[in-house]
C-alpha cells in the first residue's frame, strides 16, 4: 500500500553543515522554538558536506528525534558550500526557502523578520552583517573589499553579498544551478531575472565553537566567479563580440607592430636587423592571439547556441502578456 506522500511546506530552511558537530544540535533547538512559535508549516534541511568528526551521527540523532520536521542529507564526500546548498535547493519542497550558516553565527530569530520583510512584496530578502562579529583584518576587510567590488560590477547595491542567511521565493530559484562559489551571487542572478531584491540588517553572533572554514583564498575566488557572472551577464548570448573584439584590437596591434618593424629594417638611420628589437615577436604573437581569439570566439557562440535551442531556452524574459478584451467586475 502507497503511503501518501506528506503536503509540502511552507518554509524550508537550508543548513549546509562541515564538520559542525558542537553546533548543530544547538541550532536544531532555537530553530525549532522560533519556527514552531509561527503559525507555518516547515521543513530543516540539513546538508552533511562530508565531515569527518561526530556531526553526520549528530544529523541522524536529530532527525530520528525530529522526523516530522528534520530531513538530512549526506553527500559523499566534501563538495563546497555551493555545491551543499544546491543540493538543499533540489530538495527543499517549501515555497520560501531560507538558507543559513551551521556555525550558530546566524540567527534563527532573524527568520521571522526575513519572512515579514518578503511579504511586503519583493522576492528576495538579501541579510547584511552589518555588525559582523569576525576578525578585523582576515575576515572584514577582504570581506568589505570583495562587496563593494561586486556591487559595483554587478549593479546590485546590497552591503553583504556573503551572508548565507537570506529568504527567497521558491520561483526565483527554479532553474538555478551553483557551481564554484556562486551561492554568494544568487541576489545578483535574481534581479537580472528582473526579481525584486531587498537588504535586511540581521544579527550576527561571534562562533562559540567549531573552527572557520574560511580564509583570505577565498576572496580569490570571488573575484574569479565575479568575473565570470560578468561575461555571463553581458556576453553569454554574443559571446563572439567579446572575443571577436579582442581577437581585432589584437591583429590590429601586430599590423602597428609589423609597420614599426619594416620602419626600422628600411627608414631609420642606421638601420637596425630584424633580430635587434622584440617587434617581430611581438608581431607574431599579437596575430596569432588575435587568430585564437575569433576561433575562440566562433567555438563559444556554437556552445551557446546549442545551449539555447536544445533546451528551447529564450534570449529574452517574458512578463506578462495582456490580449483580448477585458470584462469590468
Amino acid at each position: 500500500m502507497d503511503v501518501p506522500a506528506a503536503p509540502a511546506p511552507r518554509l524550508s530552511v537550508l543548513v549546509p553543515v562541515l564538520n559542525e558537530v558542537a553546533n548543530v544540535g544547538t541550532l536544531h533547538d532555537e530553530l525549532t522554538k522560533v519556527l514552531g512559535s509561527m503559525d507555518l508549516s516547515y521543513e530543516i534541511i540539513f546538508v552533511d558536506d562530508g565531515s569527518t568528526d561526530g556531526t553526520p551521527a549528530q544529523l541522524a540523532a536529530i532527525q530520528d528525534a525530529d522526523p516530522d520536521h528534520v530531513r538530512v542529507a549526506f553527500l559523499k564526500r566534501n563538495c563546497g558550500q555551493t555545491a551543499a546548498l544546491s543540493a538543499a535547493l533540489d530538495l527543499a519542497r517549501g515555497d520560501v526557502l531560507v538558507p543559513m550558516d551551521g556555525d550558530l553565527q546566524n540567527d534563527p530569530a532573524d527568520v521571522p523578520r526575513l519572512l515579514a520583510k518578503l511579504e511586503e512584496g519583493c522576492d528576495v530578502v538579501s541579510g547584511w552583517r552589518r555588525d559582523r562579529q569576525d576578525r578585523w583584518l582576515t575576515r572584514k576587510v577582504p570581506s568589505w573589499l570583495a562587496n563593494r567590488l561586486v556591487a559595483r560590477l554587478s549593479g546590485v547595491p546590497l552591503h553583504d553579498f556573503g551572508c548565507t542567511m537570506k529568504a527567497y521565493r521558491r520561483s526565483v530559484l527554479e532553474g538555478v544551478r551553483l557551481y564554484g562559489e556562486m551561492h554568494r551571487f544568487i541576489p545578483v542572478f535574481a534581479m537580472w531575472q528582473g526579481a525584486r531584491v531587498v537588504e535586511l540588517v540581521v544579527n550576527h553572533r561571534p562562533r562559540t565553537a567549531g573552527k572557520s572554514k574560511y580564509g583570505l583564498g577565498r576572496t580569490f575566488n570571488v573575484v574569479l566567479d565575479l568575473i565570470l557572472i560578468r561575461f555571463y551577464q553581458k556576453y553569454a548570448q554574443r559571446p563572439m563580440h567579446f572575443f571577436g573584439r579582442f581577437g581585432l584590437w589584437s591583429i590590429l596591434l601586430s599590423v602597428v607592430t609589423f609597420t614599426l618593424m619594416l620602419f626600422y629594417k628600411y627608414l631609420y638611420d642606421p638601420p637596425k636587423t630584424f633580430i635587434e628589437t622584440p617587434l617581430p615577436a611581438l608581431t607574431v604573437m599579437f596575430f596569432g592571439g588575435g587568430v585564437l581569439a575569433i576561433l575562440m570566439g566562433l567555438q563559444a557562440e556554437m556552445v551557446m547556441r546549442t545551449y539555447y535551442e536544445s533546451q528551447a531556452k529564450t534570449t529574452y524574459l517574458l512578463g506578462e502578456v495582456r490580449q483580448g478584451k477585458r470584462t469590468p467586475l
